[in-house]
C-alpha cells in the first residue's frame, strides 16, 4: 500500500498546467484561451484522434508486413526502425 499523501493544489498551479497542457495541443485545436473545461475536452478529444492514428497506422503496418517476405531486406529495415 502507498504512503503517498495527496495534497491540495494550488489554483496557480493549475494555470499553470493548463497552460502548459495548452502549448501541447497543435495550431489547429487551440481556439485562444478559454475556460480550462473546454481545453481539456479539446486535450481529450486530440488524444483520441492520435490513438485512433496510431491504430490505422498499426492495422496499415500489419497489412504492408503481410505481404512482404519476413527474411527480405525491407522487412528488416522495418523491424529496426519499430525497434529505434
Amino acid at each position: 500500500m502507498s504512503s503517498r499523501r495527496s495534497r491540495n493544489i494550488t489554483e496557480e498551479e493549475i494555470n499553470e498546467l493548463i497552460s502548459k497542457l495548452q502549448t501541447l495541443l497543435p495550431e489547429s485545436r487551440r481556439r485562444g484561451t478559454g475556460p480550462a473545461a473546454k481545453l481539456l475536452k479539446e486535450t481529450c478529444n486530440y488524444i483520441k484522434s492520435l490513438h485512433k492514428e496510431v491504430d490505422d497506422l498499426s492495422d496499415r503496418l500489419a497489412e504492408l508486413m503481410a505481404t512482404m517476405d519476413n527474411n527480405s531486406a525491407q522487412a528488416e529495415i522495418i523491424r529496426s526502425l519499430l525497434r529505434s
